[in-house]
């Protein structure tokens, strides 16, 4: 079984890469042009010293009686030195060459220099005595006489020269690669911290050890950080509301529960009438489960699509809860008019009134009475009863989720939370008061515009 190892792709590594390439290309065509202009310089400046010597090139000239004796400069410049040289004509033929260069038998030099000439300086000629050479253009007037000389210079020396030069550019060069990785290296760590902090606020985040990522990152991840906030901030939202959603179908199915074991426990009914109310009951619940998933996935913005009228739903609520709490013989009145209707869905209204009428048959001593009245644009539902009420102190925080005013009885301390939470998102209000009836009042407003 042959395992083949795949290497990871990694950033760093890439542009490492491409950084290097960069600099190295562009080093050495610094380089290359850093010597070819180097090569220009040395071919310009030899130039310049054959120029600086034309006194002795033209006392060969002279010996060979190629020019007239009639320049007093010329006996003050009569040094004797032999160049390897040859006059050439416009159409650059060879009309005359140098002691030295006969001697090692160059007769055509002009004729070469001409198939060259053309190209970028230094000039460079192979001869047939197998040596290299740079050869050197000289268009000059002596004693009004027009001369194009070449003169030709050995070219190892030169060319070691040269090497040595080209040798200890690549060497700075080198250096100022081994330095620029370096400093690739420092910035790109450095670079990167931004990235391996956000990882780490990441997973902190997995394990829930954070709720967000922080500020203070570069400008060019600014966007991307406010987008993963903003991604948290919805799953966080999305996860809460199922988990509300679960919670909130838990405590409205144990009301509808509580209802069924109450009818199968009534001997007052008959089999079709026991299985008609429990099958009620049944709808209630299936009815209630595909809210709350509705409600998970949408939110609560995403339900008020429709009216629900009052009235009946508040008959149907108190019918179920005589049945739960039929041992305290609950006086239960209501004061709805039969075209009131509410703004929203029916799973809103029922687990809005539902609440808070299981929580009045509950805690009632005798007594339950539910209004619900419409003035102007604002309707206004009421549910009160005779029980112990709402301590003041408790009035502001027993709307959260998991706080209970009483501790006696079993529950979550949920159904008051999720009545809040559907009164905020139709921008109502609601509100505890003190009853007439010496319990406790609960006051909903929902706006209809």
């Amino acid at each position: 079984m042959r395992i083949a190892l795949k290497p990871k792709k990694r950033l760093l590594t890439r542009m490492f890469l491409t950084s290097l390439s960069i600099i190295a290309l562009v080093g050495f065509g610094l380089a290359w042009m850093v010597n070819i202009l180097h090569a220009q310089n040395s071919y310009n400046e030899e130039t310049a010293k054959l120029i600086a010597e034309i006194p002795q090139v033209a006392a060969e000239l002279r010996e060979h009686d190629l020019i007239p004796d009639t320049s007093a400069w010329l006996e003050e410049n009569n040094t004797k030195q032999s160049y390897v040289m040859a006059s050439c004509d416009d159409r650059f033929n060879q009309v005359w060459t140098s002691a030295l260069a006969v001697d090692r038998g160059l007769f055509d030099i002009c004729e070469r220099f001409n198939s060259i000439r053309d190209e970028i300086p230094p000039y460079f000629l192979s001869m047939n005595d197998q040596r290299g050479y740079f050869a050197y253009l000289l268009s000059v007037d002596i004693a009004s006489i027009h001369y194009n000389l070449l003169v030709l210079k050995d070219a190892e020396k030169i060319q070691q020269e040269s090497s040595k030069f080209a040798k200890r550019t690549y060497l700075r060069l080198a250096l100022v690669l081994a330095l620029a990785l370096l400093l690739l290296v420092s910035a790109a760590y450095w670079g990167m911290q931004p990235l391996g902090r956000m990882r780490n606020e990441l997973k902190a985040i997995i394990q829930g050890r954070n709720q967000s990522l922080s500020k203070g990152y570069p400008v060019e991840l600014e966007g991307i950080t406010q987008a993963l906030n903003e991604l948290i901030r919805q799953s966080g939202e999305q996860q809460q509301r199922y988990q509300n959603a679960m919670n909130d179908l838990a405590h409205s199915l144990k009301t509808r529960l509580a209802a069924v074991h109450a009818i199968t426990d009534d001997q007052n009914l008959n089999r079709k009438e026991m299985a008609e109310k429990v099958m009620e009951q049944v709808s209630q619940m299936d009815h209630l489960v595909k809210y709350q998933l509705k409600r998970a996935m949408l939110g609560r913005k995403g339900l008020k699509k429709e009216t629900t009228m009052i009235a009946p739903l508040i008959n149907q609520l108190s019918q179920m809860l005589f049945k739960v709490y039929r041992d305290k013989n609950v006086a239960f009145s209501a004061n709805i008019s039969e075209d009131l209707a509410f703004p929203g869905e029916q799973g809103d209204l029922m687990e809005l009134v539902g609440n808070l009428m299981e929580n009045a048959f509950r805690l009632c001593i005798s007594t339950v009475l539910v209004t619900a009245t419409r003035y102007k644009d604002i309707l206004e539902i009421i549910v009160e009863d005779d029980g112990p009420g709402v301590e003041e102190s408790l009035r502001q925080k027993i709307t959260q989720r998991g706080v209970r005013a009483d501790t006696r009885s079993s529950g979550q301390g949920i159904g008051l939370a999720v009545c809040q939470e559907i009164v905020d998102s139709y921008d109502g209000t609601l509100t505890i008061e003190q009853s007439e009836l010496e319990g406790a009042l609960f006051r909903i407003t929902i706006p209809l515009a």
